[in-house]
């Protein structure tokens, strides 16, 4: 999403109520249990546990969980990794109770806790994580010029100027999602292999990528690729210019791209590095030969794996 859709961007009003009624629910709900830590049993007729601190003790959580509520109210889109935090316990929770009821070790009146503390909100923290992922994964407001003419006016790390380069031989610019994904570890583990066929074909591979460019340098040195050219585009012009979106969930998390993350990554020892760029950004692949794109392949998911050396008789066979 670019930055006028972002400010264009509205979070309704419920979702900020809502986290901030959540947030005062719990701040006195655990103010409740550390001050009053037998008062809920007495209700229920039962005995306090022996232990009432660890009682007191959720109390002190669910406190805590409260304070964060009432700081997500103020940008819920922002902070939506505390909802889901948030909303994760408010499921366990009564998984949790539910087994407890089976074995007997809670009676069913605990079942009102349950319903207020957790129950109620499923469907307003559902809604806000809702509009964070329309606001970061999905499409909303994409902008794609499709002028490749940007790369008239830009120059690689090394100083090359890749629209005048492509009239002595095809360019290959390979964008990736962000250094520290696996799958773009996965794509500099197949051009290390290759990288001599190129030459060959004389095709030339660049890489796109939203890192700083030193640093880059140095994770293209671990797969012996030092000398191979790239362009760093944090503000991601270049991937607005060859039309490269933001993912959905399902081409950044669906099954396939599970299946093959875990191929990459555990079986092929390629590891995960820390995020470096936009984690929602999806990949490509473009061929460019005499100031023209004569090949482009946008990655279905995150997971796609093409054949750079197929990619590269193309460029040859023009």
């Amino acid at each position: 999403m670019t930055d006028s859709a972002h400010s264009s961007f509205r979070t309704p009003n419920w979702a900020r109520k809502a986290l901030l009624a959540a947030g005062i629910y719990n701040v006195l709900w655990g103010a409740w249990v550390v001050l009053f830590p037998g008062h809920w049993f007495s209700i229920l007729g039962i005995e306090s546990p022996r232990y009432p601190e660890l009682w007191q003790c959720i109390g002190m959580i669910v406190g805590c969980y409260g304070v964060g509520y009432l700081i997500a109210s103020f940008h819920p889109v922002r902070f939506w990794p505390i909802t889901i935090v948030g909303l994760l316990g408010k499921v366990l929770g009564p998984i949790g109770f539910i087994w407890a009821l089976i074995q007997g070790s809670l009676p069913p009146g605990f079942g009102w806790m349950i319903l207020f503390n957790d129950l109620i909100w499923w469907v307003p923290f559902t809604g806000i994580l809702v509009i964070a992922y329309e606001y970061y994964l999905g499409d909303l407001g994409v902008e794609v010029t499709g002028d490749i003419s940007l790369l008239e006016r830009i120059r690689t790390f090394h100083g090359k100027q890749l629209h005048e380069q492509s009239f002595d031989e095809p360019v290959m610019l390979i964008f990736l999602r962000h250094a520290g994904c696996t799958f773009c570890r996965e794509a500099l583990s197949d051009i290390s292999k290759i990288q001599e066929k190129l030459k060959k074909r004389k095709v030339t591979p660049v890489f796109v990528h939203m890192s700083d460019g030193q640093r880059f340098e140095e994770l293209l040195a671990e797969y012996k690729l030092e000398g191979i050219d790239h362009m760093s585009d944090p503000k991601k012009e270049l991937y607005r210019a060859f039309e490269l979106k933001r993912g959905t969930w399902f081409e950044l998390f669906g099954k396939e791209v599970w299946q093959r993350g875990w191929q990459a990554a555990v079986i092929d020892k390629l590891g995960v590095g820390w995020l470096d760029g936009d984690g929602f950004q999806m990949p490509g692949v473009f061929l460019l030969e005499h100031g023209e794109v004569t090949f482009g392949l946008r990655h279905s998911n995150a997971a796609e794996r093409p054949d750079y050396l197929e990619i590269a008789n193309t460029a040859t066979a023009q």
